[in-house]
């Protein structure tokens, strides 16, 4: 089963990552995944660092002539700002590493980190926290979307609300509709609300602060019955929620109608099931977001990830100097005004990793055409029992 694991600094030499399970004889395009990193440093708000870095794959083992083995895949995506900053990051003993960080910023790792590991250089936290070990489990991501586009599955995602701006774009976007949601400068699928989303980013920007927002995950294609019921780290919306909360500054995630429910009755919140011949079993509505009873019911799946405005801010929030324990503003790092645009590509990437682990829980497989075969053995299989 698919699982991976990610090392590097952000302004270390490269961010790296492990990937095992993804079975053999998976074609990879390798300018998907540099697409898909391109998509990462997208959005209107993002900061310095997108203008220094042009993040690109490099595949170091588990591929041969373009075809998975198998084996682990090694993955490794350098920094570029990596030359700017090697004497204070350096791996090997030399000079005094620059100025020690001793003012942590209110909503970041900074203090907790420090008291957990018990340094005194904030640096020494905030490399790794950084959002930017994120770009390798984009690079993850990808390969998994790759994988579960051949069995007729496919990710997408979308920004429906940035600060006070919230999108209503009817429809939601298909996986057709992606290269226009990507052309969107927030990744909004709304012309008229990305628009008044790029307002609300500048306003932040002149008042040298930062913006938050939600985004949307849209898994097609998913037929039922993927995840569990038995067991709680079998559920595959505990999973999913689970995977979207590990990316930095989300806060919350909804499934279907998610918190909303709360406040509806049960005849406004379940989805009636009908059935034809044409169809099989389906349902009207949508409100379960795609899962019911921590599994996959053949609708769409539908994700919401709430994310907090980022911590760094252009005018800092007080503090307490962890040296002298008086007294100061909160330090100051090259950052974003407004990330959720580039947080919904990590959302994806992590979804969709989420969903070949759950697809392969089920029908296991060590190559690529035997996992077809077994997915189309189980889908032929449901369609006579509903036929019958």
């Amino acid at each position: 089963m698919l699982r991976f694991l990610t090392a590097g600094e952000s302004h270390g030499p490269a961010l790296v990552a492990i990937v095992e399970g993804i079975p053999s004889g998976l074609t990879l395009d390798i300018k998907a995944i540099n697409k898909d990193l391109e998509r990462r440093q997208m959005g209107f708000g993002r900061g310095g660092r997108m203008k220094i870095e042009s993040d690109k794959i490099e595949i170091v083992s588990g591929v041969r002539h373009g075809q998975t083995l198998g084996s682990p895949i090694a993955l490794k995506v350098d920094n570029k700002d990596w030359e700017n900053w090697q004497e204070r990051m350096s791996i090997e003993k030399g000079p005094e590493p620059g100025p020690v960080i001793t003012a942590p910023r209110p909503g970041h790792a900074d203090l907790v980190g420090i008291l957990k590991t018990d340094q005194k250089d904030i640096r020494n936290i905030l490399e790794r926290a950084s959002a930017r070990e994120t770009a390798a489990r984009v690079a993850v991501g990808a390969i998994a979307k790759q994988l579960l586009k051949e069995l007729g599955i496919d990710v997408v995602s979308h920004v429906i609300q940035i600060g006070s701006i919230v999108s209503d774009s009817g429809t939601p976007p298909k996986p057709e509709d992606l290269s226009k949601v990507d052309k969107s400068p927030v990744r909004c699928f709304n012309d008229e609300a990305t628009e008044a989303m790029v307002d609300e980013i500048k306003e932040a920007m002149e008042k040298k602060d930062t913006v938050g927002g939600i985004f949307e995950v849209l898994v097609y294609g998913v037929f039922p019955g993927i995840g569990g019921f038995a067991q709680w780290d079998e559920r595959l919306n505990a999973n999913l929620a689970r995977a979207l909360m590990s990316i930095p500054a989300i806060k919350g995630v909804d499934v279907g109608l998610g918190m909303k429910s709360a406040g509806l009755l049960g005849s406004k919140t379940h989805d009636e099931i009908s059935y034809s011949k044409e169809r099989g079993y389906f349902r009207e509505t949508n409100r379960a977001g795609g899962i019911e009873g921590g599994m996959s019911n053949g609708e769409t799946i539908v994700l919401k990830a709430a994310m907090k405005p980022i911590p760094t801010l252009g005018a800092p929030l007080n503090s307490v100097d962890i040296k002298t324990k008086k007294p100061v503003l909160a330090g100051r790092e090259r950052s974003d005004i407004c990330a959720v645009p580039s947080a919904a590509v990590i959302g994806e990437a992590m979804v969709a990793i989420e969903i070949v682990k759950a697809v392969q829980k089920k029908f296991g497989a060590d190559s690529i055409d035997e996992l077809k075969q077994r997915c189309r053995d189980y889908t032929i299989k449901i369609k006579g029992e509903i036929e019958g």
